[in-house]
């Protein structure tokens, strides 16, 4: 990366507003109907909600103190208009963070999902938006074409996996997969550095490293699974990867990941060095 987008890149990063637990001005759901049958309740919701975040927002300023999600969700996300990462208060509980837990495993869950959403402001839709929100080119030309290229690594990595038969769709699922790999290298770093000030601990805990507990979270965080039927629908309309797949394919691009369980050549999750991707 030239100079004069790495200043622009560390300008976007130190500018990202962090939103944590709950808007501090809710939603006014007064107008809305919930009388009459389960259809009528549901298209008035629809109703209401399409106003909410497009009619009433058409010719007005920036409402940046708007969430996209309800502080009941258990989810996250990077909103690249307005530079910010949100996370709703649900998904501050266990499985992804809890304070009675190992911090190794509060890195790896919570941390890289903190991580991921950070990560998003730099893939392959986030590097369009400047430090204010802006759609703007404002990467050179020589660094746009270097990140292609290596984007390129991760689709057709993604592209090799099938479920059911059918391969997942490289291309639909880059920015969500640039965001994993590197979520979990910048929750990694923050993990060392957390030892590295506290110390580590003296006794593994059932077996584990901390290295090795912190990879192990994020692979429980992911892991799930769908009706067969669900599953193929996801791959031609979700953005994200399987859940089972997200549980270990982006940890098989980070050395720290080979170091940890001793990964060597003819193992199960390795993959040649040719094949790894390294965005960031």
């Amino acid at each position: 990366m030239t100079p004069a987008t790495k200043a622009k890149s560390l300008e976007k990063l130190d500018a990202i507003v962090t939103k944590i637990g709950y808007p501090d001005l809710w939603t006014d759901f007064s107008a809305l109907r919930v009388d009459g049958s389960y259809v009528e309740v549901v298209l008035s919701m629809q109703r209401f909600m399409f106003a909410e975040t497009i009619v009433r927002r058409v010719d007005q300023p920036v409402q940046k103190h708007k969430w996209e999600m309800p502080p009941q969700m258990v989810n996250a996300y990077y909103n690249p208009m307005a530079n910010e990462i949100v996370f709703p208060a649900a998904i501050l509980q266990s499985p992804s963070f809890s304070l009675d837990r190992d911090m190794a495993m509060n890195f790896g869950a919570i941390g890289a999902v903190i991580g991921h959403e950070m990560t998003h402001g730099f893939d392959d839709q986030g590097r369009l938006f400047d430090a204010a929100g802006n759609l703007s080119e404002w990467w050179t030309p020589e660094d746009a074409a270097a990140f292609n290229a290596r984007t390129q690594v991760v689709v057709d990595q993604f592209s090799k996996y099938q479920v059911l038969g059918r391969p997942v769709n490289g291309q639909l699922t880059l920015g969500e997969n640039i965001a994993d790999i590197g979520g979990v290298k910048i929750a990694y770093r923050a993990l060392q550095l957390y030892l590295a000030k506290h110390g580590r601990p003296d006794e593994l805990i059932d077996g584990y490293t901390p290295e090795q507990r912190f990879f192990l979270a994020w692979g429980q965080f992911w892991a799930s699974t769908d009706r067969d039927e669900q599953a193929l629908k996801l791959l031609s309309v979700d953005v994200h990867s399987p859940g089972f797949l997200r549980s270990f394919a982006p940890l098989k691009n980070l050395p720290e990941f080979y170091t940890a369980f001793n990964i060597q050549e003819g193992d199960g999750m390795y993959l040649p060095e040719a094949e790894r991707a390294a965005i960031w």
